[in-house]
């Protein structure tokens, strides 16, 4: 299906948006339009470094663990055994938070319970096993203990709250818009 013009211009109306706005500043700034062009291009680098890894691990997973394997050790019943596997996993993993929600899709497509991707999520952007390397040894033990006991409970309690104020039909139509992904 083609795009007329002006849904092409909705459609990407942000970035649109932005680089009017960095060539206004460009223009009153010189140098620090360039500085932010510049700063724009490292992050959009940054990004294709990491996307196609992500990608590639998310074709693995979606072909070699089976939708049922998923839902026995993360879907509905999966009690303590689930919220821990979202906590390895997302602890575990590498990049930035942007990283996680394609996962998260894959996973709900396999079945994995609601409250545990947002504690995948969560933990992903909260207790990564390097920024807890570096906070042992930049800010200490003491701090690097305190900040995961109260982000752990923190986590698994925000999760379980959001998973209980959402409604059913609401998280239907997250799962369903997820499997539409491509």
């Amino acid at each position: 299906m083609k795009l007329q013009m002006p849904a092409l211009l909705l459609k990407y109306r942000a970035f649109i948006l932005a680089a009017a706005g960095l060539a206004v500043l460009t223009l009153f700034n010189y140098d620090l339009g360039m500085k932010a062009l510049g700063n724009a291009g490292s992050q959009f680098i940054q990004m294709l470094l990491i996307i196609p890894p992500v990608f590639i691990l998310l074709g693995l997973l979606d072909v070699w663990i089976p939708r049922e394997t998923m839902i026995k050790y993360m879907g509905e019943g999966s009690g303590a055994k689930g919220v821990i596997l979202a906590f390895v996993i997302g602890s575990a993993a590498a990049g930035p938070l942007y990283g996680a929600f394609p996962v998260a899709a894959v996973f709900m497509k396999k079945g994995v319970k609601f409250s545990n991707i947002l504690i995948f999520i969560g933990a992903w952007s909260t207790t990564k096993i390097p920024m807890l390397m570096f906070e042992f040894s930049a800010l200490g033990a003491k701090f690097a203990a305190t900040r995961l006991l109260v982000d752990i409970p923190g986590i698994i309690i925000i999760a379980f709250l959001i998973s209980k104020f959402i409604s059913k039909e609401e998280i239907s139509k997250i799962y369903k818009s997820a499997e539409t992904l491509k």
